[in-house]
């Protein structure tokens, strides 16, 4: 069959979409690899009656809402979307293809640690990235921002909010001018220069053999969007305004994109979303794409 919508990815976007199309009546199918990104946290925040709920279980429970209105899911990784509106062909990894009248693509983005040892398998854990999601959960701890560029001041001067035992570990990436300085040191920021080496349940190993104890740490990740599959529509990441991330471009807030009847919405298009604005991107997407149906079988 031919589907109304193929959405790929079933983060909060495409959830959200998948939700708001099947209640319009639409066929909907949506495509996930099973990659979610925020696999390593503990539970969603800021996210209203939702607070503090693991990532599974929310997910497991948006694929309950999605099925109650007709929509279907399929477990597979998407290599390549071809075709155009009303004849869009999405391949599958293991050779199968899904045909679709328009394609939604929330497939999210991943965090490119810095090259430390010891960060990644504390991701999500002991190492932090957004004081928004986890700081909150360490507040008033001793935390420590390890520098691996300029966004360091950002986070150092935020991450402030939360705990006034605060350390910035310049780390050779990072060398704050005096005005930056006195912000950081009126803000109660500890400058620790040198270039860190490791990272241990012991603490910050440090170049010089320093090792300083720290029960949380934050990193500032390269945020690259999951969307290679796109490149034979002529559609390819570009980089985000921040200079930190990628992301693919939307023509207007919907997630319309260049190519007619292909959307975006989610962290895929908006690197910087939370939780609940991407699930509220993925409504706005929905609702516009059964709009866009409309108007065509309206001739």
């Amino acid at each position: 069959m031919t589907y109304d919508v193929v959405v790929v990815g079933s983060g909060p976007a495409g959830l959200s979409a998948a939700v708001t199309l099947g209640r319009a009546l639409r066929t909907v199918l949506v495509i996930d690899a099973g990659e979610p990104r925020n696999a390593p946290a503990a539970g969603v925040h800021n996210f209203l009656t939702r607070d503090g709920q693991s990532p599974s279980e929310f997910r497991a429970l948006g694929r309950t809402e999605v099925e109650r209105y007709g929509g279907e899911f399929r477990d597979a990784t998407v290599v390549a979307v071809t075709g155009e509106a009303d004849a869009f062909e999405v391949h599958l990894a293991d050779g199968s293809t899904v045909t679709a009248r328009r394609v939604l693509v929330t497939s999210g983005l991943k965090d490119v640690l810095p090259d430390i040892p010891g960060l990644a398998e504390r991701w999500g854990k002991t190492v932090l990235h957004c004081p928004y999601c986890h700081g909150f959960e360490v507040r008033g701890e001793a935390v420590g921002v390890i520098a691996s560029g300029s966004m360091a001041m950002h986070a150092g001067l935020l991450w402030s909010q939360w705990t006034s035992d605060l350390m910035l570990f310049l780390n050779e990436s990072f060398a704050p001018d005096e005005e930056q300085t006195r912000k950081l040191t009126n803000r109660g920021v500890r400058l620790v220069p040198g270039r860190v080496t490791a990272v241990g349940d012991d603490g910050v190993h440090l170049a010089d053999g320093t090792v300083i104890p720290r029960a949380h740490l934050v990193v500032q990740t390269r945020l690259e969007g999951r969307a290679d599959f796109l490149e034979p529509l002529g559609v390819k990441l570009v980089e985000h305004a921040t200079g930190n991330a990628t992301h693919l471009a939307a023509e207007d807030p919907s997630g319309r994109t260049a190519v007619r009847g292909l959307w975006v919405a989610g962290n895929v298009t908006d690197p910087m979303a939370q939780v609940i604005s991407a699930a509220a991107a993925g409504v706005g997407a929905g609702a516009m794409i059964n709009m866009d149906l409309v108007e065509a079988d309206a001739g």
